[in-house]
């Protein structure tokens, strides 16, 4: 099997053995095209070393058939790779709070190991949607909460505690959006507090395209989260070179299933550019 080795691994990020801490690897399910098994099979034995998760987008796993989650799950567990849910708990709550109890209980039957869901667009209090990652928690579940960088203005505090279980006077919904990071930061450290396992951070405003990637918001929210609670998407591969580049093999990413072997060749190059750069700095120590 393929690694890359470092004598500086434990100072560098060496790609250590599934379950990985950091460097984690998050791959989407093909639905952008005929999604077989067969794919998805040839996809772990030729590269499942590079995966660490598998990842429904797009409410995919709401159009086929629960055997056939189930058996793609089970496909995904014996290749030590996880499975995540993708943001799609939101369509499934009409019921209430009460139905993502429901939603829980079926991910967990279905095979599902982390469910992930976005904070800004389910409507709910800020207490509830803390409730919501103990519950995840308690099922044995870990808990990925999505956050964009834009809120609706309406959601914005106006003065006083901006994290959740402050009580803000209702106002009424407009649909202007607006950038706040402090307030991203804040609730996504309580989520934390909470007992979420990785914080994942919408790619839109942020990270969607190479040239338009905003440094200042990622650095921050790395800086106050850490690097191993968050996780971006990198839509394509200059996306992914810069945030190898940036911050070096040990970062999060979600990518396409195409990306997966770029994206692993980026962590070892970084590495070793860092490993010359170490050797090189010594050799004037002798």
């Amino acid at each position: 099997m393929y690694r890359w080795k470092s004598r500086f691994h434990e100072e560098e990020g060496d790609r250590a053995d599934k379950p990985r801490r950091y460097g984690v690897t998050e791959m989407r399910v093909p639905s952008y095209t005929l999604f077989t098994q067969n794919l998805l099979q040839d996809t772990f034995e030729s590269m499942g070393q590079f995966v660490d998760g598998l990842k429904f987008t797009g409410g995919s796993n709401s159009m086929m058939p629960k055997s056939f989650i189930k058996d793609v799950t089970d496909m995904a567990h014996k290749h030590n790779v996880y499975v995540c849910t993708g943001d799609w708990a939101e369509h499934l709550l009409r019921k209430g709070p009460s139905g993502f109890k429901e939603y829980i209980e079926e991910c967990t039957q279905m095979g599902f190991d982390t469910v992930e869901f976005n904070m800004g667009s389910l409507g709910f209090p800020e207490e509830t949607l803390l409730r919501f990652v103990r519950l995840i928690k308690n099922a044995g579940l870990k808990a990925k909460p999505q956050f964009s960088v834009k809120f609706e203005k309406s959601d914005i505090p106006k003065t006083g505690n901006r994290a959740y279980g402050s009580y803000v006077v209702p106002t009424p919904q407009t649909s202007e959006m607006i950038e706040d990071l402090d307030l991203l930061i804040k609730r996504a450290e309580r989520c934390l507090e909470a007992g979420a396992d990785m914080i994942m951070i919408d790619a839109d405003d942020v990270c969607k395209y190479a040239d338009t990637v905003r440094s200042d918001i990622i650095a921050n929210v790395i800086g106050r989260l850490g690097l191993e609670k968050t996780m971006f998407e990198a839509s394509n591969a200059k996306t992914s070179e810069w945030f190898i580049n940036q911050y070096g093999p040990r970062v999060n990413l979600f990518v396409d299933q195409v990306q997966v072997l770029n994206l692993e060749c980026l962590r070892g190059q970084n590495l070793g550019n860092r490993q010359r750069s170490v050797l090189g700095a010594s050799s004037f120590l002798f």
